[in-house]
């Protein structure tokens, strides 16, 4: 039989308002239903990271205030989620096991989540989640895979006082994303195209990252302009 300790569950982190604001978007909802996650958890390896949880000085804070402080709301998630099931290697492995692209993807996940709690509202889960947007980040995607090695030719004379081995992994990835839309997709503006890797830059990488992801797509696009190797709709309209 369940102790009164059992039955006395402090419900606070289930009424998390920005918890809640990421189940009940649209677009999220509608993945969820498609993709079903629900079948692939583990609720022995849920119920062990919730009893380790009630026992930490960081949960036993949070429910100690009982006002609903979006700093506070946010904080939690982010130690429940890094501190706790990014910690766990049960958890970790759970992950490998069930979703096939983890080790490849898992990186990505982490830092989108991580860039989700910092400013929810600067996303829009109905965008990222499209069919368009899906089918050309594949394309993309696809594109950089099998143009590694031309990518890496164009972007390594460009980093003349950078040691490529020291470059953040992630810095290197979005500038082969650059040069492949600059090269490969004729409909993106260059301009677009620089802009927004600085921006995800800034927003996933260290605070050096958008100066120094400019710099060498500005340098790119340069050299391709005076060479004639820019053939971009929109640069062939007005140029």
């Amino acid at each position: 039989l369940p102790s009164a300790e059992d039955l006395n569950v402090n419900t606070k982190i289930a009424g998390n308002e920005l918890l809640w604001k990421m189940m009940e978007d649209p677009a999220l909802v509608e993945q969820f239903a498609k993709e079903k996650p629900e079948l692939k958890s583990d609720p022995d390896l849920i119920r062990r990271i919730y009893l380790d949880l009630v026992t930490r000085p960081e949960y036993q804070s949070y429910l100690i205030n009982s006002g609903r402080e979006k700093q506070e709301e946010k904080k939690i998630l982010e130690f429940i989620f890094n501190d706790m099931m990014l910690a766990s290697e049960n958890f970790v492995s759970h992950l490998e096991e069930n979703f096939t692209n983890w080790n490849d993807d898992g990186e990505m996940i982490v830092q989108l989540l991580a860039g989700y709690l910092g400013k929810p509202h600067s996303f829009n889960f109905t965008e990222m989640l499209s069919a368009d947007k899906a089918l050309f980040a594949k394309q993309l995607l696809q594109t950089v895979l099998d143009k590694d090695a031309h990518l890496h030719e164009i972007i390594i004379p460009k980093l003349k006082n950078w040691d490529p081995e020291r470059i953040a992994l992630l810095d290197m990835i979005l500038m082969k994303m650059g040069v492949a839309e600059f090269l490969y997709f004729e409909t993106i503006p260059p301009k677009v195209t620089i802009n927004e890797y600085i921006d995800l830059a800034k927003e996933y990488s260290t605070e050096q990252s958008g100066q120094f992801i400019n710099g060498i797509l500005d340098n790119i696009h340069k050299e391709m302009v005076r060479d004639g190797k820019m053939e971009k709709t929109e640069y062939r309209k007005n140029g």
